[in-house]
C-alpha cells in the first residue's frame, strides 16, 4: 500500500469551528497565522491582559507546524558554529539563551496543558570525514555557549558514524497536539481562533490598523504576522528569507526505533526520532531539502528518502510520506520585531531555520514584550533591523536574489522554448506557453485543471510539484493546489483559472 501524504501528525479527525467576528470587531492586537508562532504570542498577550484575535487561513496548526518532526532541542544540528562564524560570540549566547527560555516556557505549557512530551538526547552526527570536522566545530561552539554537550558514539544507529556530539534531556512532542490544547485554551481565555479566514490586506487609519480578511475586516491596535513569511511586502523580508523545501516519511513496523533525535552534519541531510501512536512507536526520518521550486522534480527526493530507510531499516514499513516548508534569513538569524524600521505598529516572525518549535515560542515572548513597550533580554539579536545584521546580510541577500532573478527570467523564457500542447497524464503537470502569459497545466485524480503559470506575488513562473501535486514559486516560495487555489505565501491571491473561478483556499 502507498504511503498516504498526509503529515503524520495531521493524519486524525480534528474538531471544525467556523467562527465569525461582527465587522469592525476591534482588538489590542489581531495576530496573523495560528501556527505555533502565532497562537503563543497570543496566548502571552492574553495573559497580559490584552484583547486578542487569531486568523488563520487554513486550519490551526496545517501547515509547517502540522508538518515539523516535533523536536524541542537547542543542540540544532550545526546551527551554532553557523552563527559562531559570523556573530560576535554574544549573539550566539544570545540564540542559546532565548532558545533555553522557550524550551523551559514550552515544557511548562505542555504540563500545564496535559500534552505528553519525551525526553530524550539530542544528536549531531557525521558519516564523513569532512562531517566529523563540522560535528567538531559544532561541539566547541556548543560548549563556548554554555551547552553541556559530550561526545558520543551514537552506537544505536544501524550505520557506521564518524563522529557525533550529543546533549542530554532535551525532548519531543506531537506539534499538532499541543497546539489543539493551545487553540481550546485561547478560546477558554475569550481569545477567537478564527480558521478558513485568509487575510488581504493591513492598512492603516487614524491610531489603528484595518485588517481585510475573505468576510470583512477587523481594527486592531497592533497586528503580528506569524505566517512564515510576512505576506505584506513592506520591508521586503522576501528578499532576506529564502523558502526550503523538506521531506518527511513515517515507518512503522519496527520493534524498537532508536530512542534519540539525530540529525547528520553531512548533506543530504538525514534526522531521525521515533514518536508514539496509537499504532505503536514509529520512526521519522526526514531530509533532502532544496530550496521551493527548483531543484527539479519532488518524487525522486521521497522515493531517495525511502530507499535509505530500507536499507537502514529494512524491517519497517512506510506508513506516511509529506513535506513541509521554512524559511532562512540570509544572515543566519531569524527575525523577530518591526515590519518596518522604527514602527511596531506591525510585528514580524520568520527565518527559523527548520528549529520552529523552540524559536516560536522566543518569538511569542519577543513580540508580546514589544506591544507592551518592552524589550525582551535577546530581542536585540533577532531584531530584524539591527545595525549589527546590515554588514553580515549584504552579500548573502545580493546572492540570494541574484539567484531569484535567474529563476525568474527562466520562467518566462522556457515556456517559449517548449511546445507542449498535449494533456499532461495524471499526477504530471506542465507550464506552456499561452497569451498573453504561460498556462500552467496539470491533470489530479482524473481532472485536468488549466491556470495563470504568473504567480501574483511578483511574477514569478511557477513549477509543478509532482510530489506534492502543486504548483510552487521558485521566487519566494508561494505555493498553490492544482486547481490554482492558494497554498501559502507570501502571495495572498490564488492562480486565476483558465477554466472557472477559483474560490480560494
Amino acid at each position: 500500500m502507498p504511503p498516504t501524504r498526509t503529515a503524520l501528525w495531521l493524519d486524525r479527525p480534528r474538531p471544525t469551528e467556523r467562527l465569525t467576528l461582527p465587522e469592525g470587531s476591534r482588538f489590542d492586537v489581531v495576530v496573523v497565522g495560528a501556527g505555533l508562532t502565532g497562537l503563543s504570542t497570543a496566548l502571552e498577550l492574553a495573559q497580559s491582559g490584552r484583547t486578542v484575535a487569531v486568523l488563520e487561513a487554513r486550519r490551526a496548526a496545517s501547515v509547517t507546524t502540522g508538518r515539523t518532526t516535533g523536536k524541542i532541542s537547542l543542540l540544532q544540528g550545526t546551527k551554532l558554529s553557523k552563527l559562531t562564524e559570523r556573530y560576535p560570540a554574544d549573539v550566539a549566547l544570545a540564540y542559546v539563551e532565548a532558545n533555553r527560555a522557550a524550551q523551559a516556557r514550552l515544557l511548562e505549557n505542555c504540563r500545564t496543558l496535559g500534552v505528553p512530551v519525551q525526553i530524550e538526547t539530542a544528536y549531531t552526527y557525521a558519516t564523513t570525514p569532512d562531517g566529523a570536522e563540522s560535528v567538531a566545530a559544532e561541539f566547541d561552539a556548543a560548549t563556548a555557549a554554555g551547552l553541556d554537550v559530550h561526545w558520543d558514539d551514537a552506537a544505536e544507529l544501524p550505520f557506521p558514524v564518524t563522529g557525533a556530539v550529543a546533549l542530554a534531556d532535551q525532548a519531543q512532542f506531537d506539534a499538532v497536539e499541543f497546539t489543539t490544547a493551545l487553540v481550546h485554551e485561547l478560546q477558554g481565555r475569550g481569545v477567537p481562533v478564527l480558521e478558513r479566514t485568509r487575510v488581504r490586506t493591513v492598512s492603516h487609519g487614524p491610531g489603528e490598523l484595518t485588517v481585510r480578511h475573505d468576510s470583512g475586516s477587523v481594527v486592531a491596535d497592533r497586528v503580528v504576522l506569524a505566517t512564515g513569511i510576512p505576506i505584506l511586502d513592506r520591508g521586503s523580508f522576501f528578499a532576506r528569507l529564502e523558502p526550503r523545501r523538506s521531506y518527511c516519511i513515517a515507518v512503522g513496523g519496527l520493534d524498537r526505533p532508536p530512542r534519540g533525535m539525530y540529525l547528520s552534519a553531512d548533506s543530504p541531510t538525514r534526522s531521525l526520532r521515533y514518536a508514539p501512536t496509537s499504532d505503536g512507536e514509529v520512526l521519522v526520518v526526514g531530509g533532502n531539502g532544496h530550496t521551493v521550486g527548483r531543484g527539479g522534480a519532488t518524487q525522486p527526493r521521497i522515493a531517495d528518502l525511502i530507499e535509505w530507510t530500507r536499507q537502514h531499516f529494512p524491517a519497517g514499513e512506510v506508513t506516511h510520506a509529506w513535506s513541509a516548508q521554512d524559511y532562512h534569513c540570509t544572515d543566519d538569524m531569524p527575525v523577530v520585531g518591526g515590519l518596518l524600521p522604527g514602527d511596531d505598529r506591525i510585528l514580524v516572525a520568520s527565518g527559523f531555520d527548520k528549529w520552529g518549535m523552540t524559536n516560536a515560542v522566543a518569538a511569542a515572548t519577543m513580540l508580546a514584550a514589544r506591544v507592551r513597550g518592552e524589550e525582551a533580554d535577546w530581542g536585540w539579536a533577532f531584531d530584524p533591523w539591527a545595525a549589527s545584521r546590515g554588514p553580515r546580510s549584504v552579500l548573502p541577500t545580493v546572492e540570494l536574489n541574484a539567484a531569484v532573478a535567474v529563476e525568474m527570467a527562466k520562467g518566462w523564457v522556457a515556456p517559449l522554448a517548449g511546445s507542449r500542447s498535449s494533456t499532461p497524464v495524471e499526477g504530471a503537470g506542465h507550464v506552456r506557453a499561452g497569451i498573453p502569459r504561460p498556462e500552467a497545466v496539470c491533470t489530479v485524480d482524473g481532472s485536468t485543471h488549466r491556470v495563470s503559470a504568473v504567480c501574483p506575488h511578483l511574477g514569478g513562473i511557477v513549477r509543478w510539484n509532482d510530489a506534492e501535486r502543486s504548483w510552487d514559486c521558485p521566487l519566494h516560495g508561494s505555493r498553490f493546489a492544482a486547481d490554482g487555489r492558494l497554498l501559502e505565501g507570501p502571495a495572498t491571491r490564488s492562480l486565476s483559472s483558465h477554466d472557472a473561478p477559483t474560490p480560494d483556499a
